[in-house]
């Protein structure tokens, strides 16, 4: 027999008819003893509940006690106990008793993160209920109590089928329910921090605040109370949290767009039906103005690519992967053999984008060549270019940029001019005159009128008059291009102090940028004279950077040759860089990390000069010492083959007397990291080994504790990585504590690949204790994956879920992409056998990360995990489809591809057998077992520890056997 007093008390026979339990005071009777089954109800309690107001007798109550016995028969035992009655029945007879069963499992799944597996008792837990608790029985001193408890548990239990909800599904979901729930339940805290939460997840993170202020005025207002440390806890995440990372947007423009409404109309509709659209015109026409402008019309997803910074065309695809938000190196790995360009396919194969190619002409070819193949195999892809001459392609549609009209050019002039002059009024005339000298280009005029702050509209033209005979002759020496523009900048800068030309020219040295403090260093000069380039226009101030137009800058380092100061800015500016690349190099193995990572970012245009002038002037000291000190920073940020060019260019030549330390060491690690750095890899492994064992033998500490993990990252995929695995792991000991947290994470390796796993779990739980106690995520995240690793090996799934969860915190913090694409594999191998929706949800997931990012071998990766779930759902030419893609992409002499090429070649064999191709199959499994050889000598244990299911290790033990 079953019992129900979740809403109105009732029974029912084990068919499912309902028990005639008569009138009211024996629902009253029976729902107080079924409150807690078995313990005993004293006559004074169920007298006070059959009648409230005191009129029942204990001879009453004891009358009610023998119709309700008759009623229920032998479904249920109401005996008498001392002064009081008990009803025998289990538990889970009652619903209220299975609820708060159900309820207990579900929040245990919660807390143990399987949010998929907490739903279904949850869900189960919360349909059992009627109504109200014990509805119909009165408020008494036992029934009161009681009810409120269960009412309480029951909301307890909808938070967490709500939360739940939100960890496995869509938390949008879930947000009207929780409206209705907080205005019923306002001062209720978890359920503000769910719907905050909710909210965040669909963008809405002013909507998030909102909540958490008007829950924070609540709590004061009633219960002059603040919210909880962990309501309070949340609301400084969602203030600190920073929006996913995207494409570069257009920059922000401050002044308003003038003369051109219709040909942004034009533009626009241009570039609905072509896919290539060049701005052609002289230097400052305003080609960059009107893409910008056109960008914000013509598409939603747009990619702004500034190329005037870029000095070096071979750089060219690496600044289209920064613009994009693309890295190039995972987490603790390199780019695997894959050349930026591929990356970029990778990215964009099937995205839907506006590319804006800003300032073509210094690199036309390069950029006309990298364009013609992206848009060949790119469908969805659109590219707006701005250049002084057409790329030169198939398919190119020429959109000439003219000077503005007489009218619009003359707008333009007084709009600048009283920007900087309030009240500015000049003759239209005059200001026309002033227009025409300056061609009516909108750079010109926009110079110019910056003038007006110090000169009459009178005294300008009177000057531009005096250059208009250069200007309207051009240089016969000079570049075509630079003729008309070159006077106006000239001009310009002949306004300037000698102090402001100074800073100005010296200014030309840095590349991207630079901050109040670094431009105060290099240009030896004052705030004042900095403000007052921004006054004059020749430097412009955004996001706390200064910078300098490319046509100003061009100008002002020919000055800076004919004053004969190259030399000495560009070696401030070297040794400004070196300075902060040894400031930041401590933090980046701590905590603070995340505050540095963005400084160097911001640095990196200024980082590749530097090591380019370097080259370029054989100071090969110099060159070293910068990249090995920015070492870190591009491993950690997947920017390490932006360098490798440099790098090779800095060993040119020292095949015969390679330097003696640890600098040449990161210098070849840098170099490998290109698709062109192998030779040079090969050349200088050995000795660079020696090199990097001086500086850490003998209890010594090398200078750069990041040397030794990139050493043997570098190595692992070598032939014979024993003597880097025996050098990294003799520094167990050593006094710098993160390499001695990177020794005990490499040391774990070595005892996994012969099998014992213990002392493995040993070493890297060592070396996540050290990462940790620094702050550092990059090396915690790395060892926190191989305990993932090991605890699925062992079949320990919810606990592999576990680290690789805080793993994958860790890698989004530091915005790896690649990375987190990883560890969602990772959890989707963990998951596929309890819960394949989970683990599909984690292989689209990372699909869609490593086509962002541009990692194949990542997309690879996913794909494979698809493949195992088509293979799960009895879909085997889906299944083949997706292992023969992921084969395709995966690069074979990449050490993080072994465990996707095990798994991969395992799935097609299971396809051949399925279709019963036994000799195939037993081809795929050979093939299987080879890849799993280079995880160690036990080959059946490698396989397990992949999470292969046992009839495939034993069919890929048996194929290896029989090879």
């Amino acid at each position: 027999m079953l019992f129900g007093i979740l809403g109105e008390t009732r029974a029912w026979y084990d068919d499912g008819t309902e028990v005639p339990l008569g009138g009211p005071a024996r629902r009253s009777l029976l729902a107080l003893l079924l409150v807690r089954p078995g313990e005993v109800v004293s006559a004074d309690r169920l007298a006070d509940a059959v009648g409230p107001d005191g009129a029942v007798s204990a001879h009453a109550v004891q009358s009610q006690v023998s119709r309700l016995r008759k009623a229920l028969g032998s479904g249920a035992m109401i005996e008498q106990a001392g002064a009081g009655y008990r009803i025998l029945v289990a538990p889970d007879d009652v619903d209220a008793g299975r609820f708060e069963r159900l309820a207990r499992e579900g929040r245990a799944a919660l807390r143990a993160g399987d949010a998929a597996g907490a739903l279904a008792p949850l869900r189960e837990a919360l349909g059992l209920w009627r109504g109200p608790a014990l509805a119909g029985l009165a408020d008494g001193e036992t029934a009161g109590p009681a009810a409120a408890r269960l009412e309480e548990h029951r909301l307890g239990a909808l938070e967490d089928r709500i939360e739940a909800e939100c960890r496995a599904g869509d938390p949008r979901t879930v947000v009207p329910e929780l409206r209705e729930l907080i205005g019923r339940h306002p001062l209720r805290e978890r359920l503000a921090g769910l719907l905050m939460r909710a909210l965040f997840a669909e963008g809405g993170q002013a909507a998030a605040l909102v909540v958490f202020e008007e829950t924070r005025r609540r709590l004061a207002e009633e219960l002059g109370a603040d919210p909880s440390a962990e309501l309070v806890a949340l609301h400084q995440e969602v203030l600190r949290a920073a929006p996913p990372p995207g494409p570069a947007a257009p920059p922000a423009q401050l002044t308003a767009f003038v003369g051109r409404a219709d040909e942004v109309t034009e533009v626009a509709r241009l570039l609905r039906v072509a896919r290539l659209v060049t701005l052609t015109g002289p230097g400052g026409v305003g080609k960059t103005r009107l893409s910008v402008e056109v960008a914000g019309v013509a598409a939603e997803d747009v990619c702004f690519v500034e190329l005037a910074p870029l000095r070096d065309a071979a750089a060219l695809p690496q600044a289209l992967s920064s613009a994009l938000g693309l890295r190039e190196n995972g987490l603790g790995t390199g780019a695997g053999g894959q050349s930026p360009v591929d990356r970029l396919i990778a990215a964009l194969s099937d995205r839907t984008l506006l590319l804006v190619l800003d300032n073509c002409e210094h690199v036309i070819e390069e950029i006309a060549m990298l364009a013609a193949r992206l848009l060949a195999v790119c469908p969805r892809l659109r590219v707006l270019a701005t250049s002084r001459e057409p790329l030169g392609i198939t398919g190119e549609n020429l959109w000439q940029v003219k000077p503005l009209d007489a009218v619009a050019a003359v707008r333009l002039f007084t709009d600048r001019a009283r920007a900087v002059r309030r009240g500015f009024a000049a003759e239209p005339e005059v200001v026309g005159r002033i227009c025409a000298a300056l061609d009516n280009l909108p750079l010109a005029i926009e110079l110019a009128a910056a003038r007006v702050r110090t000169l009459d509209a009178d005294d300008l033209a009177g000057r531009l008059d005096d250059r208009l005979g250069v200007a309207a002759r051009g240089s016969r020496t000079a570049d075509e291009r630079h003729r008309t523009l070159r006077a106006v900048v000239a001009w310009s800068w002949d306004l300037l102090s000698e102090e402001e030309q100074r800073a100005a020219r010296r200014f030309t040295v840095f590349a991207g940028g630079a901050t109040a403090a670094s431009a105060l260093r290099v240009c030896a000069t004052d705030d004042e004279t900095l403000e007052s380039l921004v006054d004059k226009s020749l430097l412009e101030v955004a996001g706390g950077r200064y910078r300098m137009l490319e046509t100003i800058a061009a100008y002002g380092a020919e000055r800076l040759d004919a004053a004969d100061e190259r030399a000495g800015a560009e070696h401030a500016h070297a040794q400004w860089l070196l300075e902060l690349l040894r400031t930041a190099d401590p933090h980046l193995r701590r905590a603070e990390q995340l505050e540095w990572l963005p400084v160097l970012a911001a640095e990196h245009g200024n980082l590749l000069a530097a090591v380019r002038r370097a080259v370029r002037a054989g100071e090969r000291e110099t060159g070293l010492k910068l990249l090995a000190h920015a070492a870190n920073p591009l491993w950690i940020r997947g920017a390490s083959a932006s360098v490798a060019p440099h790098a090779i260019a800095l060993l040119e030549g020292t095949d015969d007397d390679p330097p003696d330390e640890e600098e040449y060491v990161l210098c070849v690690l840098l170099a490998a990291s290109g698709t062109a750095g192998r030779p040079v890899w090969q050349r200088h492994r050995t000795t660079a080994e020696k090199a990097l064992a001086a500086a850490w033998a003998g209890g010594r500490t090398g200078r750069h504790p990041v040397a030794p993990l990139l050493w043997m990252l570098r190595n692992a995929s070598e032939a014979d990585p024993r003597s880097a695995f025996a050098l990294v792991s003799s520094l167990r000991d050593c006094a710098e504590p993160w390499a001695r947290a990177t020794a005990w994470y490499v040391s774990g390796f070595g005892p996994l690949g012969e099998g014992d796993t213990e002392a493995a779990e040993r070493a890297f739980a060592t070396a996540v204790e050290g990462f940790r106690s620094l702050g550092d995520r990059w090396g915690t995240a790395l060892a926190l994956d191989a305990l993932a690793g090991l605890a699925g090996g062992r079949g320990d799934l919810a606990r592999a879920v576990e680290l690789t969860d805080e793993a994958l915190a860790l890698t989004e913090q530091i915005g790896a992409l690649e990375d987190s694409a990883d560890l969602l594999v990772n959890r989707g191998d963990q998951r596929l056998g309890q819960d394949p929706v989970s683990a599909r949800a984690d292989y689209d997931r990372a699909t869609v990360l490593a086509r962002r990012s541009g990692s194949s071998t990542g997309l690879a990766a996913a794909l494979r995990g698809l493949g195992d779930t088509a293979l799960l759902d009895g879909d085997p030419a889906e299944a083949e489809r997706l292992y023969t893609e992921a084969l395709e992409r995966v690069d074979p002499h990449w050490v993080r591809s072994v465990g996707t090429r095990v798994r991969t070649y395992a799935g097609l064999g299971r396809v051949a057998e399925a279709r019963g191709d036994h000799a195939t199959a037993r081809t795929r499994y050979r093939e299987a077992g080879e890849s799993a050889a280079a995880m160690g000598p036990d080959t059946p244990g490698a396989l397990r520890l992949l999470g292969l299911p046992e009839h495939v290790v034993e069919s890929v033990s048996e194929a290896c056997r029989r090879r």
